[in-house]
């Protein structure tokens, strides 16, 4: 039976802590928040603790984990050959959303890495999980909290909402601040490459790297034949209402009334849209004066979709600038890539 512990974000009372600290050091699994989403966590350093991870979220083993460090010393015993630049920037810019992928030392057990020999670490900036981690006296592996495929969550009913019962502890400590996961950089190349856009930025990246190069998985254009990190390969993100993601606004009214004729639908859109699509179900993801708003909305519209028992769900593009690049990231992938630009492509992806 999965044990849910109330939580203060701002200020952890330690008791709690250590009850799920225990967990961690006995070989159990914690689902806690952290800024970006909500995580399912083990001891980075056992193998068959992280197992857990996989089988509670019915996960593809060869899907690697992220490694949560509380301090740089955790750092130096899971990652070797990082380079000074990289350890630079980390020391600037953690505890954040920004992972790096690194060469792994052999602490770090194959269960993590999906056997690879690099590592996917970072310094989460939550109160919680900081301090859950430094009462583990352990690195914490985890991915998000939810049911592979799944959005996932960005609050603790969200979470218990799929993996109640397969997990010993649920944190409820509110709302994540981000809504959306951790950007990703591989830095074990030059020029970096990176792997999954997220809070911090693309824009923000090139001013601390320069050079860095942009594959079209990144873009939420295919997938990548490994993962080297979280979110590059497999479904992602998806509520079970199949959904097209409309990038051309200029015609999102046309496809609305094509669809309609035929379907049930839903319409996921910006408060400035509202009043236009106020007699159709909608949902309203935030403003396009602040796409911070519309990603810590994003996952959590999903799922709601999925309560308002519609055909479809057409969602509106973002210009992918700033936060933006991983929203249209993570609708594409949550589209299951069914991309509409021009209106003859609505029927790629319905029958009319």
């Amino acid at each position: 039976m999965t044990q849910i512990i109330k939580i203060d974000p701002l200020n952890p009372e330690i008791d709690k802590i250590r009850i799920a600290a225990e967990v961690i050091r006995k070989g159990g699994t914690v689902a806690f928040p952290t800024e970006t989403v909500y995580g399912l966590g083990a001891n980075a350093y056992d193998g068959n603790a992280c197992l857990k991870i996989f089988q509670a979220k019915n996960r593809p083993v060869d899907n690697p984990l992220i490694v949560h460090i509380a301090d740089f010393e955790q750092l130096y015993d899971i990652a070797r050959d990082i380079p000074d630049k990289v350890l630079e920037i980390a020391q600037t810019v953690w505890p954040g959303p920004l992972t790096f992928v690194l060469k792994k030392t052999d602490k770090v057990p194959k269960e993590v890495t999906a056997g690879l020999d690099t590592v996917a670490v970072r310094m989460p900036a939550h109160p919680i999980a900081l301090q859950l981690i430094r009462e583990s006296g352990v690195p914490i592996a985890a991915p998000s909290a939810n049911l592979a495929t799944r959005p996932s969550p960005t609050k603790a009913e969200d979470v218990i909402a799929d993996i109640n019962g397969r997990v010993d502890i649920i944190i409820d400590g509110g709302h994540t601040f981000f809504g959306v996961e951790s950007t990703i950089v591989n830095v074990t190349v030059d020029p970096p490459v990176l792997l999954r856009p997220g809070p911090f930025t693309f824009e923000e990246l090139k001013k601390l790297f320069g050079d860095i190069i942009v594959p079209e998985y990144a873009q939420g254009k295919g997938e990548a034949e490994i993962a080297l990190a979280p979110g590059m390969k497999y479904k992602h993100y998806a509520p079970n209402t199949k959904m097209l993601l409309v990038e051309n606004r200029s015609i999102f009214k046309n496809v609305v009334n094509l669809v309609a004729k035929k379907y049930k639908v839903a319409v996921l859109i910006t408060k400035e849209m509202s009043k236009e699509y106020d007699s159709l179900p909608h949902l309203i993801l935030g403003s396009d004066e602040n796409l911070y708003e519309v990603a810590r909305n994003l996952f959590d519209s999903f799922r709601e979709l999925d309560k308002l028992n519609v055909d479809l769900g057409l969602m509106i593009g973002f210009p992918e600038r700033g936060i933006g690049f991983a929203i249209m990231n993570r609708a594409r992938k949550a589209s299951g890539f069914s991309i509409v630009k021009d209106i003859n492509d609505v029927y790629k992806y319905v029958s009319l």
